[in-house]
């Protein structure tokens, strides 16, 4: 049991920092202004089944944040009440950001939880969405930077 509570924890941590990430997409706005209230969750395989609706709000918000991308990215369309339905699995991305939400988990539990770096700062001791995504619903090629040897500056002069 204590270990189930020190795994939710590291992973609502790692979730907070996500969403810290993204301040401005975590925000409700006024009422009046198109916000319904949040619906009370269902369907939650990930989550815990008792997080509240603002709660789950901020996370959404979050990993929408980190990817770039609106509830309806992976949140299916009811075409009756031409609201989304959060309870459907219909959308394969929403199959996806479960995975990628289990992953970042197991990272955090069992890779980066043994990286002792009296350096790093907190938010660099969680992987969260935004470590991979940065913005963009599929995470960005990492291109090797070329190599050069010298100080700094020093490739520029190389051809003089």
């Amino acid at each position: 049991m204590q270990n189930r509570i020190r795994v939710a924890g590291v992973f609502f941590a790692s979730l907070a920092l996500a969403v810290a990430a993204h301040p401005a997409a975590a925000q409700a706005g006024p009422p009046g202004h198109g916000h319904e209230p949040f619906p009370k969750p269902t369907n939650l395989k990930v989550l815990p089944k008792n997080i509240s609706p603002d709660d789950l709000k901020k996370i959404m918000h979050g990993f929408a944040g980190s990817l770039g991308v609106k509830c309806g990215f992976c949140h299916e369309m009811n075409p009756q009440t031409h609201k989304l339905d959060f309870a459907s699995d219909a959308k394969p991305e929403k199959r996806t950001a479960r995975t990628m939400m289990l992953m970042s988990r197991d990272i955090n539990e069992k890779f980066i939880s043994q990286i002792h770096d009296p350096d790093a700062k907190p938010e660099d001791k969680h992987v969260t969405c935004g470590t991979c995504h940065r913005g963009h619903k599929m995470p960005p090629v990492f291109v090797i930077p070329p190599e050069h040897h010298g100080p700094p500056g020093a490739e520029q002069h190389a051809g003089e």
